[in-house]
């Protein structure tokens, strides 16, 4: 009985295991849509990198929590909602842009427009500095430097000397 009981006692976790993963088995739509929420999830260690495409064990974990999700039959909505609830609006590789995800897909733009503004400004003022004095803006060809007109002098061509020229 004892030999019976144990072979049954090692059936039953087996029998378990291959119930679950059975459970788990996706359609390969449910597949191609685990994978493409995953390709939007950052992996929390890596920098930049959707779960999909790392090695580690906490993405390994989050994928397979991903396919536990569509297999329940979760929207992509409420998967993102419980991963951004879980490790913050960090882990989407595309943030919400509404609230504080505004903010980061605001920041760039505003960098730029304020880049552009300083640039402008100072554009504007050189501008009107020249048109106010344009004697103080040296010409190319004109030497502003003791040094550079050494260099210009000493790189100068030479011109070959004629019989009829005196040095």
């Amino acid at each position: 009985m004892g030999g019976a009981w144990s072979a049954g006692g090692r059936l039953l976790p087996s029998a378990l295991c291959l119930l679950l993963s059975a459970s788990l088995a996706l359609t390969p739509a449910q597949e191609a849509r685990a994978e493409h929420l995953g390709r939007n999830l950052r992996c929390p260690i890596c920098t930049g990198v959707p779960i999909t495409e790392s090695t580690n064990d906490i993405s390994r974990e989050m994928l397979r929590e991903v396919r536990e999700q569509v297999a329940a039959g979760r929207s992509d909505r409420q998967i993102y909602d419980y991963f951004a609830a879980r490790y913050g609006n960090f882990v989407l590789l595309d943030p919400p842009k509404e609230g504080a995800g505004m903010l980061l897909w605001g920041a760039p733009l505003a960098a730029l427009v304020a880049g552009g503004a300083v640039l402008w400004g100072f554009l504007g003022r050189r501008r009107a500095a020249v048109a106010a004095n344009p004697a103080a803006v040296p010409t190319p060809d004109e030497p502003f430097d003791t040094y550079l007109a050494e260099v210009q002098r000493q790189t100068r061509p030479k011109r070959p000397q004629r019989e009829g020229d005196q040095a």
